[in-house]
């Protein structure tokens, strides 16, 4: 195929990845008021599952009520014209790329694998079965842990008794959806070790060497993206350092197989 051949492949693969995002984009703006009262305000409330969750677990180990939901003080609200408008039509076009990363990792994969040669198709076999489980589980991790120790944080922190927490209602559902997008992204990070080291950027004693910065910048990006206390930002680095070490693995049979074929 010629360049423009490739550019012409890439086109419609992206048209075909863009046209589906639009697709359950006009579902979600079309439901947005079931959507955002069911995924977003319900993280407001106290009986919310993540909630449930760490109140059961604080009275198991005989905490008491210490790891239990205080009454989450948030109201949203909308400070200009637009304000509503433009919020649901950012979290249609959010929900639809996750809703549809699978289908848009595939579009990507299939205008790469043509590319690449039948023992590096071998080892990459799998990989939008993996790449989508991985991003679904960074979405769920975001979603049920991150976010709500946000929520949770950021409205129950008071500099005074006499200012209350009076959130656009842009803040609050952005708050949640660039993080539960982001740690989607997040769990990729083994298919971005195996993509670095197969086109011999990195490699699994370059990954080892580096251990230790990487925690570094791990604990940096979680502070970023979660509320400003050690036990929510050690939550998130955990499972990405987990997945670090995994990427190390995929990184050392990408390279075993290069030696067993020569």
């Amino acid at each position: 195929m010629s360049f423009l051949g490739h550019l012409e492949e890439l086109r419609w693969r992206l048209v075909k990845s863009v046209a589906a995002i639009l697709v359950v984009a006009i579902v979600l703006f079309i439901f947005r008021k079931e959507v955002v009262d069911t995924v977003f305000m319900s993280m407001k409330e106290v009986n919310f599952p993540t909630y449930n969750f760490f109140c059961w677990l604080s009275h198991t180990v005989g905490a008491g009520d210490e790891l239990c939901a205080n009454k989450i003080s948030i109201n949203t609200q909308s400070i200009s014209p637009t304000g509503q408008f433009s919020v649901s039509m950012y979290f249609s076009f959010i929900g639809g790329f996750i809703v549809m990363f699978p289908f848009v990792f595939y579009q990507i994969w299939s205008f790469i694998r043509p590319a690449l040669k039948e023992t590096e198709f071998k080892v990459a076999k799998g990989s939008v079965f993996w790449a989508s489980i991985l991003f679904l589980l960074g979405v769920a991790f975001g979603y049920f842990v991150v976010s709500p120790l946000a929520v949770q944080f950021f409205g129950s922190f008071h500099v005074s008794d006499g200012v209350t927490n009076n959130f656009t209602i842009n803040s609050y559902l952005s708050l949640i959806t660039t993080t539960t997008l982001f740690s989607g992204l997040f769990f990729e990070l083994p298919m971005v070790i195996m993509i670095l080291t197969k086109l011999g950027l990195v490699s699994s004693g370059f990954l080892k060497k580096y251990r230790k910065h990487a925690l570094v910048i791990v604990l940096i990006v979680s502070a970023v993206i979660t509320p400003p206390d050690v036990i929510s930002q050690v939550l998130v680095a955990i499972p990405v350092m987990l997945l670090y070490e995994i990427g190390i693995v995929v990184a050392k049979r990408i390279e075993n197989t290069r030696k067993s074929y020569g």
